[in-house]
């Protein structure tokens, strides 16, 4: 791990770009749908099931809170690429919080993904965590980042084990 801000920054710049590479071009499934009532209409139903397609801060937040999808990870891939830059920005909303934020990750079973999709999920928690280490005013506090990467993973020791690695020189490589 690095104390490096500028590497550290670089490598959650590359790897919000794998999210938006690995991840792009998917919906949620043709046959997702969900409560009018309590989440939303057929036709912002409808914004999940095109792809690339932004949405709105507020559709943002009501699908990745929703705990009663069909297919939480195919909407969750869906959303993904945006949700993370949203996360990095500090722009999810305080009522789920980043911790909020963790556990829709872990109801959609990122872990068990194809192996692409998960290690693109677990590369952005670890540079976004680095990243987070590394910057003396972070967008979101680091211990809402510690919660998120946490409850995502299911697992505290990883993301207490790179907060407590030495730093390497900048440049060097983790094994060499």
């Amino acid at each position: 791990m690095t104390h490096d801000l500028p590497s550290a920054q670089a490598g959650l710049d590359a790897a919000l770009d794998h999210l938006a590479v690995t991840f792009g071009g998917l919906t949620a499934g043709p046959d997702e749908h969900n409560c009018e009532c309590h989440w939303g209409s057929a036709e912002e139903l409808a914004l999940l099931k095109v792809p690339d397609l932004e949405l709105d801060p507020d559709l943002l937040r009501r699908t990745w809170e929703a705990p009663d999808w069909d297919d939480h990870a195919s909407v969750l891939r869906r959303i993904l690429p945006q949700f993370a830059a949203e996360l990095v920005a500090g722009r999810i909303d305080p009522l789920g919080g980043p911790a909020g934020a963790g556990r829709s990750l872990a109801r959609g079973h990122w872990t068990q993904w194809p192996a692409e999709q998960a290690a693109a999920v677990e590369g952005f928690l670890r540079a976004w965590w680095s990243q987070t280490l590394a910057d003396p005013a972070p967008a979101v506090p680091a211990e809402e980042v510690l919660a998120l990467c946490a409850a995502a993973s299911g697992t505290l020791a990883p993301w207490l084990a790179l907060r407590d690695a030495p730093p390497r020189p900048r440049g060097s490589r983790p094994n060499g």
